[in-house]
């Protein structure tokens, strides 16, 4: 039968609290400090706050500026050596932390021609979004789909994936990861796989032609995450024109779809949520702000978001985050489609999610 350790006294000292000005309190708090306690009534207004205060802080990546660095990655080190050749888009305020937000991971990935990044798998739920480059691959349990400019692609928790590309021309991508939240809650495993490729069982975007055409095949079992890996940029930026000829536009994000499960109409993976918006030329949002911090990327288009009073100039295939709580709003100088991602699923599911406009 295992037994509890009795904590044992330690030499740390208390944190210096306001209330450490009293000097029988202070001689209180290292006392309790000794047996690794401390007071909740001092720290209890910071713990509690009234308002979301994010750690993380506005930023943003201009690709013409990072992309030859990105490139210059290229010749360092291959694929191989790599396993995946990313640079990590560190939140300013969490550098070290490989974080964009709290709850997410972000960076730009290269794979170069004849490059393979090998199968593996990981409880981490995974999107990605071309940037740059079209025909490089992504086999997700044995499903092949060619990657396009645009295209959103998921690699749902513990399914096995692997990358190559057989054109000739380098292609980048966007990932976006849960593995923040993943290790908060000591959940992280992965696995690399025997083979480097996978044995290809469907092709030519099987799963969108199956399953994402409001059918369903008799005797479908549905699950949680969507069977898609691979919203076509192509066949989702259409619809965007057709709303905007004839629905009324949403004065805080112009006209938006939402990526969605076929399967129940929720969202493509329960962790992080996404969503492609039209602004047209000459938008100007309302102020808006929400709990979930959200990662844009700008696919046609420029212009500018205005977060908490700070000014973004944002352009092709730049990307910005907006933490969250922080108030802001979208301007248009041309035509313009933003994409976005957050850990909304995650809020809404544990009933945290707010806005406010």
């Amino acid at each position: 039968m295992a037994t509890a350790t009795a904590v044992q006294p330690n030499d740390k000292k208390a944190k210096v609290y306001e209330g450490s000005k009293d000097p029988k309190r202070a001689a209180f708090y290292d006392k309790i400090s000794q047996r690794d306690m401390a007071p909740l009534w001092e720290v209890l207004k910071d713990l509690v706050a009234k308002s979301p205060k994010s750690i993380a802080a506005p930023a943003i990546w201009h690709f013409d500026e990072v992309k030859p660095m990105v490139e210059e990655a290229g010749g360092l080190l291959t694929a191989e050596e790599a396993e995946r050749r990313v640079l990590v888009l560190e939140n300013p305020a969490l550098r070290g932390q490989s974080r964009i937000t709290p709850s997410l991971y972000a960076g730009l990935q290269l794979i170069l021609p004849g490059e393979i990044a090998g199968a593996h798998r990981h409880t981490a739920g995974a999107i990605r979004l071309i940037l740059d480059g079209d025909g490089a691959y992504t086999q997700v349990d044995g499903e092949k789909t060619l990657m396009k400019y645009g295209d959103f692609v998921l690699t749902p928790s513990w399914t096995a994936h692997d990358h190559g590309n057989e054109t000739k021309k380098p292609m980048i991508w966007l990932d976006v990861l849960d593995v923040p939240t993943i290790n908060f809650f000591e959940t992280a495993f992965s696995e690399h796989l025997d083979s480097a490729v996978q044995n290809t069982k469907f092709t030519d975007n099987d799963s969108l032609w199956r399953y994402g055409s409001g059918v369903l095949p008799d005797g479908t079992d549905t699950k949680k995450e969507s069977p898609i890996i691979n919203y076509a940029y192509e066949r989702v930026r259409p619809i965007l024109d057709r709303m905007a000829k004839t629905d009324d536009i949403n004065p805080y994000h112009g006209f938006r779809v939402r990526y969605a499960n076929p399967f129940n109409g929720g969202w493509s993976t329960p962790t992080m949520g996404a969503h492609l918006a039209l602004l047209p030329k000459g938008f100007k949002g309302q102020p808006y702000r929400s709990t979930d911090g959200t990662i844009f990327a700008c696919l046609e288009g420029k212009g500018q978001t205005t977060i908490d009073g700070e000014v973004f100039e944002w352009g092709p295939r730049d990307v910005f985050v907006i933490p969250s709580w922080k108030q802001y709003s979208h301007k248009a100088d041309d035509q313009s489609v933003l994409f976005s991602i957050s850990d909304r699923p995650m809020q809404e599911s544990l009933g945290l999610w707010r806005e406010m406009n």
